[in-house]
């Protein structure tokens, strides 16, 4: 074997395998590549060439077919066992159209005849090279380069990062060896009373509680957390967590999902790992017994997560995403008109529709858009365009909630909250104290997409409008397939409409892909292809919303931060600001509902002690868990929208975690706004309580 490092060190050098049992052209050929810059190792046996790829990790393998022993065929086989990601370019003198076709199976780069003219070699290798990082990311295998210094190292690369993970843990261990704080002891050690302004009003199992019964003990019966113990007289009885045994799994909890936003955050490892490392600890520090975290992770949003991914495959795999975008994105012939258009409606209509159900149709229909606008436009991709319009699609929808009671489960629980003081709005109470708000913030989000993207796109005028209907216009008349997925789709919305209270928004998505395989449209197959990923995400983000509303630790958190505000937020608008600002921080860590389940029974109580209207202060409370921007678990939409946002040639992730980040904090904090100045100190003043 033969190894070369000719190139400046300082310049990253494509590593090469040659693998030919003709030792003149090998050596020529090392030579070759060699005064090119290439790393280059050869050898003239299929054994020894695994042996390399195990071990020095080559970019692109230049494999002849013919060889004594391991013959090439046999070779690939076993490289892309060991190395799915590296490129291989089958190079040999006895090619043919079967040698072709039985190598294609096994995933060949490029199929090239020997002798092959050097610049003809070296464009396929630097080409295969860049398509290896490509396939780094469809197989979501981080790049592992050695680091020369222990800085780097830390650093790490996306899905490893050591530094992160010594934080995280370190976070952890201390928040675990922290002594349990009094407020979160007294927290626990309350019972209940029944009685408004109750220190534990914002428990969410409150009103299951018993009168005089206390969060361990509801926790460690609900939970099944009780030990049985035998009493002198023989007694079998069952002894609930203390409140000290109590308050460490709430700290436990805490710790959780502070490591778990961290990871999520900045890729310290895989996504769908962190969400099952959110199910480890849950279940080695004895948060919930094994059967309940697992019914943790199954939860209603992560069956529909799952549902709508599936049902995108076959929207796509028939071709009735262009017939729908047709429908929906006709007038958006500008960049202006798409986001200034299309924005507000969809905000609007996510009011009185499942916005997650209207992001799950448009996402594919959004990058069916994209994709043809590239390829009219001769590009290989524009990133920041599908940043633009993916971000603008689910920022929208989700500023839809303070729309109407029906935008969500959140305004259910908060109407519920309301009631309890008997003062629970109408219908069109709601509307009108809420719809005003979602136009305008739509529209500003519009804005701040325009401003922060128009010189950044490569396609500064693209009609994506005509761009869907030429696509369209490729696939001729609907065919059966279409008419199927078509009525199915259609009794999905009826039945999402009609029976969503009673079967939830998981059910009838699973009986629409049950109905689609029946009918020939979807298969297995096809499901197996969706990102597992993001429906492990979202399931692990609902297993760490149960944890901590089960073990007080929500409710610890929501005290934690109303108690830390000024006086002059506790009182009239100045507390409807307070509210809305602590819920918009908390809703992109927990689920909508639980927030407000949280700090709704502690801000409108806080109202009444303060002579604040508490319908304004509920209202306050529940519009502003609309504001998960943050983070891709923060709402299903998010969750698709990120899952949609792939390159389809290459797979590589085009919206990041990063993105939502970054954009997520300026839109939240530009909602907060239009809130407090559009609707707190606007319109309100001129409705009135």
């Amino acid at each position: 074997m033969a190894e070369s490092d000719s190139a400046p060190e300082r310049q990253p050098k494509t590593r090469v395998l040659i693998v030919d049992d003709e030792d003149d052209f090998r050596r020529a050929l090392v030579k070759q590549l060699q005064l090119r810059g290439y790393r280059v190792f050869d050898v003239d046996r299929g054994e020894d060439a695994i042996k390399i790829v195990r071990h020095k990790h080559p970019h692109v393998i230049v494999l002849d077919l013919k060889m004594d022993g391991m013959d090439g065929i046999e070779t690939l086989r076993e490289i892309k066992k060991v190395r799915p990601e590296v490129q291989v370019i089958i190079l040999t003198g006895y090619g043919s159209i079967e040698t072709a076709r039985v190598t294609g199976k096994h995933d060949v780069f490029r199929y090239l005849n020997k002798p092959c003219p050097l610049d003809e070699l070296l464009p396929a290798i630097n080409e295969a090279r860049q398509e290896r990082d490509y396939a780094m990311a469809r197989y979501e295998i981080p790049d592992l380069r050695k680091k020369r210094d222990f800085k780097g190292w830390l650093l790490g690369v996306h899905n490893a990062r050591p530094g992160v993970m010594i934080l995280g843990l370190v976070l952890f261990v201390l928040l675990l060896a922290w002594p349990g704080p009094g407020k979160l002891m007294g927290i626990l050690s309350a019972a209940k009373t029944g009685q408004a302004g109750d220190l534990i009003s914002g428990y969410s199992e409150y009103r299951k509680m018993t009168p005089g019964e206390t969060i361990p003990v509801h926790y460690s019966q609900k939970s099944g957390l009780c030990r049985k113990e035998t009493t002198p007289d023989g007694k079998v009885v069952e002894r609930p967590l203390s409140v000290g045994q109590t308050a460490f799994r709430a700290r436990a909890m805490v710790g959780i999902l502070l490591v778990a936003a961290l990871f999520w955050a900045t890729g310290a490892i895989p996504v769908g790992i962190t969400a099952l490392l959110v199910g480890v600890l849950m279940y080695f520090f004895g948060i919930l017994p094994p059967d309940k975290v697992a019914k943790a992770y199954a939860k209603d949003s992560v069956i529909f997560i799952f549902g709508v991914l599936s049902i995108s495959a076959a929207i796509a795999k028939t071709g009735f995403d262009r017939r729908i975008g047709m429908l929906l994105l006709g007038t958006s012939t500008t960049p202006a008109r798409l986001l200034f258009l299309f924005a507000p409606l969809l905000a609007v209509t996510a009011s009185f529709l499942s916005e997650h159900a209207l992001v799950a149709f448009l996402a594919p229909i959004f990058m069916l858009g994209y994709t043809a606008v590239i390829r009219t436009a001769g590009l290989k991709r524009d990133r920041n365009m599908v940043v633009m319009l993916m971000l603008t699609l689910t920022f929208a929808a989700n500023v839809g909630g303070p729309g109407s009671p029906a935008a969500g489960g959140r305004n259910a629980v908060m109407l519920g909250i309301l009631a309890d003081y008997g003062i629970a709005p109408s219908f069109a109470q709601w509307v009108s104290y809420g719809l005003p708000f979602v136009p305008v913030m739509a529209v500003v989000i519009a804005a701040y997409f325009y401003v922060a993207f128009r010189r950044k796109i490569q396609v500064k005028d693209f009609n994506i409008a005509a761009e869907v209907r030429r696509e369209t216009q490729k696939i001729g008349p609907m065919t059966p397939q279409e008419y199927r997925t078509a009525a199915v789709l259609g009794l999905l919305i009826v039945l999402w409409v009609t029976c969503s209270q009673y079967v939830g928004m998981g059910g009838p998505v699973i009986l629409a892909i049950v109905l689609l395989n029946i009918l020939g449209v979807l298969r297995w197959r096809d499901i197996n292809g969706i990102h597992w990923d993001v429906v492990a995400l979202y399931a692990g983000a609902s297993a760490m919303g149960s944890g901590l509303a089960a073990t007080g630790a929500a409710l610890w958190i929501a005290d934690g931060c109303v108690s830390v505000l000024p006086e002059f937020l506790r009182q009239g608008e100045g507390l409807a600001i307070s509210a809305s600002l602590i819920t918009g921080l908390l809703t992109n860590f927990m689920s909508d509902g639980a927030t407000v389940a949280a700090l709704g029974p502690i801000t409108v109580p806080m109202a009444t002690l303060a002579g604040t209207p508490p319908l304004m202060i509920g209202l306050a409370t529940a519009f502003s868990s609309s504001f998960a921007f943050l983070l891709i678990i923060g709402t299903p939409n998010n969750a698709i929208c990120y899952s949609i946002a792939r390159d389809p040639d290459t797979g590589e992730q085009l919206v990041t975690m990063r993105d939502f980040l970054k954009h997520g904090t300026v839109v939240l904090f530009l909602s907060l706004a239009v809130l407090w100045g559009w609707t707190f100190l606007g319109y309100w003043r001129l409705i009135g309580f």
